[in-house]
């Protein structure tokens, strides 16, 4: 056989191999130094502890290296006599054996013969230098030229010479080019290992060192090349060549071994040490001029793009990839690498993007069932017969592996950061691409296909609030590190169509231009934090949003469900068979819509990420109210309510998703997991929810400032096992008890114009809460002082809210009294069913259609119309006065006797229906509420002239009737009773009184009772303020105040005086008008009868 018989194809392969030969000669001879630094330390710089030795003709050594000093010395490390030396080294012997035990080859077929050709014989090399006259003897000046030689033999191949048979028979068939040299990677080592035991004299070590160190730089440039042409040299075929031979020893450092680390060749694959041993060398070699990427950017694309990866949680696959990138990042210039491959953040749709870029795949990763709906199917479903410890269970187990994924990816993200300055600004650039590409997720009404995947900004959100941690310190200590500018100084987040708190974008971009440009890049603190609010709003709010809309689509299929299961008319009719399977179809949705909202539990209710969530949240409001205190020390000390007049300019082109999403994580957190506040976060909501209603003037959208009310609203609810969030805490913090009543009052009025179409309609939710809040903080007295004040110093305002009370009254009432007595109708109609039977169906289905729409919204009318009575009748058993100016009093008297007369008057036979509280209609509760107005107010002159003036409603029967449903459902006291009965007195005689001044003129001044203006029948003198009033108006005062009204001093019935002298006076000036039929001709026990009314 020829020696060196080439073809054309040969001797291009050849100067390629030349060329990289000059570059490991070159970068061995430029690393002398180095080397020779390397041969006197145990192992080359920069790389870890040396690795495990392995024994000669194996693959693999599992015994484990032992440690070696930092510095080899010739003194061995026990004593020896002082005659002994250091034993001699026979280099050129060393180095022929060494050669042939790291190549595994031979120039001399005896050898290769007595090993039964194990070890290779490389005739043709050795024919070569027989030619060229050389010794048959291994050395480092010809190792290159062995290594091509063995490289380039191929076990498929045929061959004449009959001495060279047994050799290419004997080579392994399916053995690879990179197993092959990591074989001999391996033996290197070992052979390092053995040569440090030695102690040699130092220079022959090094001299030895030196060849060792030769060998390393070939076996890893041919590395190197075959990672990145693999067909080069011969190859077996059918096996996976390249890249994707070094991905399975990547992932086999799972130590959660899965079917994908299978390989043909087991002892190829490495072991943890090793693996990173050889990442090292690999860098050493490639990374000048950044030709690493070329080396290892394909294997980093293979293990991103792992097919196990696809498959999710289903197999631990995923795992193995992980484990294989923290391997890869944990080396700076690998993890500065991979940032710098244009698979890092490649410019793709957003749809297309966690599939395209390299962390994509992992970050897709998830529990919700629209991105992995077997997950949901597996561990939800049947939630009816499935044991709830089973789904608790599952539920744990998920949220390990969750937690495992996020922590594992923040960790790689992590190092990317920290591996340069540039590879950071890549890291903020994915991120940054991420948020904006996605901005469509922020919509109403946005197609999935079009956006990546909530599993994907999901875990995004989490790595960014995982980095925004060493910064939210409880002492908010860094917060001023972020820039408040960040939107004039950089554009890195797109607000291009992003509404504003409280500017036009415009104004923003006019004062993005005003500002001064930036001394220096933002910091990364600033950096991550606008990032993760970015991220927030497109990735766990929206989240939410998904949930809210399972639940609402459960609860319609709840109610559809009761409709097929209460009206049994389909049973043994030809609809029977459809009617079953639409209840079973409603039965099947109804448990995948549970499923699917129970994997989205999986993940938003971890407790780790609801902490962190909150901890970010907490931080945000703080840096927002820090932002427009004037001060700029907020918390320390807390900012001063109500904030000024005018808006700082930097606030109001902020974006509104800032206010937006903590007000909407503040109410999801409330209604989901209140007792995940119990640690921390109640302070910050309060303050942070006072200090925008107090300032309403700072949000621009109506429909913020009213979520704001539905934090406080929802926070002072306690149910199943949770207890209200806030309501200890508006009853005791300072700042609540000050700012919250005043607060409320005035955004109860500002609701009133919304500017929105539905604004009418909008404020009666608003206004539920507001009446439902002051219910709640009514018993502390300081509260109600806090109203006294308002009354007293703000009387105008005070008197607008007031009125705006008694409007919603009257609305509320006569809607739902209105439409309760339509529901009265249809059900008295629908009772007789032989009638109804026999009207048209079309008639039937329709009257059937709008009792349904009736009892719809109703009860929202009803329970609006009731909280809004029990404000009424709060307010006015603490402050009377604003309800007695002239353009008040007269219309609170109307709208209580008009819904009195609806109550127990003719018509309250129509109020009779079926399940009354199905509607929340409680007529006996709304009958107290209205009394007890009239007994709050039944002491001020102008509210009795009011109601006597009502022609329209006002009848004194009314209130005999009343009066006896109060007294047998014992709604009212005895005291009550005769409180409401000298009331009517009044009223009849106030009203006796009107006539009378328009019989006779003005009655004299002295004989009009001080308090009520009516014209005393029994006037009696007070002890201690001498003030004339009638006995009757004392006598109702004394029920419910034992002090003179005059001077508050104490004061009973029986200490009073008789006016007789003034009585003869009045007696005189009525008996002029006798015979007028009015109150006064009749002795004032009997113009009221309060016991002998009917029900």
């Amino acid at each position: 056989m020829s020696t060196n018989p080439q073809d054309d194809a040969d001797r291009i392969r050849l100067k390629r191999l030349a060329k990289l030969q000059g570059a490991a000669s070159s970068s061995s001879t430029a690393s002398i130094t180095s080397t020779a630094s390397t041969s006197a330390s145990p192992a080359p710089p920069p790389t870890p502890p040396p690795p495990r030795p392995a024994p000669q003709q194996s693959a693999v050594q599992k015994r484990a290296t032992e440690p070696v000093p930092a510095a080899p010395s010739p003194v061995p490390l026990k004593k020896a006599p002082a005659v002994s030396a250091p034993p001699q080294l026979d280099l050129p012997t060393w180095e022929d054996e060494t050669i042939s035990n790291v190549f595994n080859v031979t120039l001399k077929k005896e050898v290769a013969e007595r090993t039964g050709y194990e070890v290779v014989w490389l005739k043709p090399l050795a024919e070569e230098l027989q030619g060229e006259g050389l010794p048959l003897q291994l050395n480092s000046d010809v190792a290159d030229r062995t290594l091509i030689a063995r490289l380039e033999l191929d076990p498929q191949s045929m061959s004449d010479d009959l001495d060279f048979l047994p050799v290419l028979a004997s080579l392994p068939p399916q053995q690879t080019v990179f197993e092959y040299l990591v074989g001999c990677w391996k033996r290197l080592n070992a052979a390092r290992s053995t040569l440090l035991k030695k102690n040699y004299v130092p220079s022959e070590q090094q001299r030895a060192m030196k060849v060792l160190d030769k060998l390393r730089d070939l076996i890893i440039s041919y590395t190197g090349l075959t990672l990145q042409e693999p067909e080069m040299f011969p190859q077996p075929p059918g096996k996976p060549l390249g890249p994707a031979e070094l991905v399975p020893s990547l992932m086999a450092l799972s130590t959660i071994s899965g079917p994908y680390i299978a390989t043909s060749n087991p002892h190829a694959l490495l072991d943890a040490s090793e693996i990173e041993t050889l990442l090292q060398d690999l860098v050493r070699r490639f990374e000048p001029d950044n030709e690493i990427d070329g080396v290892l950017g394909p294997v980093v694309a293979q293990l991103c793009f792992h097919p196990s990866v696809v498959e999710g949680f289903a197999n631990d696959g995923w795992r193995s990839v992980v484990s294989g990138l923290e391997a890869l990042v944990s080396i700076k210039p690998i993890a500065a690498m991979i940032t710098r491959l244009p698979q890092w953040n490649p410019d793709v749709p957003a749809h297309q993007f966690e599939k395209a870029s390299l962390l994509g795949p992992l970050l897709a990763l998830g529990v919700f069932e629209r991105e992995w709906p077997s997950i949901a199917k597996t561990y939800f479903s049947n939630h009816d017969t499935r044991p709830h410890g089973e789904m608790s269970a599952a539920t744990a187990s998920l949220r390990g592996t969750l937690k495992t994924l996020q922590s594992s990816l923040f960790q790689i993200f992590n190092s990317l950061v920290r591996a340069s300055p540039d590879s950071r600004e890549l890291v903020l650039q994915y991120f940054a691409r991420a948020v904006n590409i996605n901005r469509k997720r922020a919509g109403m009404q946005v197609d999935p296909a079009t956006v990546s995947s909530d599993c994907f900004m999901m875990n995004l959100q989490v790595i960014l609030l995982m980095f925004c941690e060493p910064f939210m310190d409880t002492t908010y200590s860094k917060m001023d590190r972020i820039d408040p500018a960040y939107y004039a100084h950089s554009s890195r987040i797109d607000l291009s169509d992003e509404t504003r708190i409280n500017a036009t974008n415009d104004e923003a971009e006019q004062w993005r231009q005003q500002q001064a440009p930036a001394t220096a890049p933002p910091n990364f603190i600033t950096e991550i934090f606008y990032l993760t609010l970015a991220a927030s709003h497109i990735g766990q709010q929206k989240i939410v949003n998904n949930i809210e809309e399972l639940s609402r689509q459960y609860d319609e299929i709840r109610r559809h469900l009761e409709v097929l299961n209460g009206d049994q008319s389909w049973r043994g009719t030809p609809f029977q068979a459809r009617t079953e399977a639409a209840i079973n179809a409603a039965k099947a949705q109804q448990d995948a819509l549970f499923a699917a909202q129970m994997a989205y539990e999986v993940q938003l209710g971890e407790p780790e990420l609801v902490f962190r969530t909150i901890s970010f949240v907490n931080f945000v409001s703080t840096w927002i109210i820090r932002f427009v205190d004037p001060r700029k020390r907020h918390p320390n000390p807390t900012v001063d309510l109500p904030l000024p007049k005018e808006v700082p300019m930097a606030f109001r082109v902020l974006p509104e998703y800032l206010i937006e999403d903590v007000i909407e994580y503040h109410l999801y957190i409330i209604r989901q997991s209140p007792n995940s506040l119990d640690l921390s976060g109640k302070n910050e909501m309060l303050i942070w929810c006072l200090t925008f209603l107090t300032s309403t003037w700072y949000i621009k959208n109506p429909f913020l400032k009213a979520k704001i009310v539905d934090v406080l609203f929802f926070g002072t609810w306690s149910w199943s096992e949770n207890r209200s969030v806030l309501t200890a805490l508006l009853n005791t913090h300072p700042m609540a008890l000050k700012h919250l009543m005043p607060s409320l009052m005035n955004f109860y009025i500002e609701v009133e114009q919304t500017g929105a179409s539905s604004q009418f309609y909008d404020k009666f939710n608003s206004r539920r809460s507001i009446a439902h809040i002051f219910k709640v903080i009514w018993n502390n007295q300081a509260h109600r002082d806090a109203l006294k004040n308002e009354a007293a110093h703000n009387s105008e305002q005070f008197v607008r809210f007031v009125n705006l009370m008694i409007n919603d009254v009257t609305y509320l009432l006569d809607e739902s009294l209105s439409d309760l007595a339509k529901i009265h109708e249809i059900q008295t109609e629908m009772k007789d069913r032989a009638a109804f039977e026999s009207k048209p169906l079309q008639y039937r289905r329709e009257r059937e259609g709008l009792l349904r729409q009736l009892e719809r919204h109703t009860s929202t009318y009803v329970q609006l119309g009731n909280n809004t009575v029990d404000l009424l009748k709060l307010f006015t058993g603490e402050t009377k006065e604003p309800f007695m100016v002239p353009e008040i009093v007269d219309r609170l008297a109307a709208m209580l006797d008009y819904n009195l007369d609806a109550l127990v008057g003719p018509r309250c036979q129509d109020l009779v229906v079926s399940n009354p509280e199905k509607y929340k209609f409680n007529p006996k509760q709304l009958l107290s509420d209205i009394l007890q107005v009239y007994l709050n107010l039944s002491d001020q002159g102008e509210f009795a002239r009011a109601v006597a003036a009502d022609e329209r409603s006002y009848r004194k029967e009314l209130f005999e009737q009343a009066a006896g449903i109060a007294q047998r459902r014992m709604l009212k006291s005895p005291d009550e009773i005769e409180k409401l009965r000298l009331f009517v007195v009044k009223v009849e005689e106030t009203k006796a009184t009107l006539q009378a001044e328009e019989d006779l003129g003005d009655i004299p001044e002295e004989f009009l009772d001080p308090l009520m203006y009516t014209l005393m029948r029994d006037p009696v003198t007070l002890p201690s303020s001498r003030v004339v009033v009638d006995r009757s108006t004392i006598k109702s005062h004394l029920l419910s105040d034992t002090k003179d009204p005059f001077n508050r001093m104490p004061l009973s019935m029986e200490a009073v005086i008789p006016n007789v002298e003034l009585k003869q006076r009045i007696d005189a000036f009525l008996a002029e008008r006798r015979n007028k039929n009015t109150a006064y001709d009749k002795p004032a026990e009997d113009l009221v009868h309060m016991n002998v009314s009917k029900e």
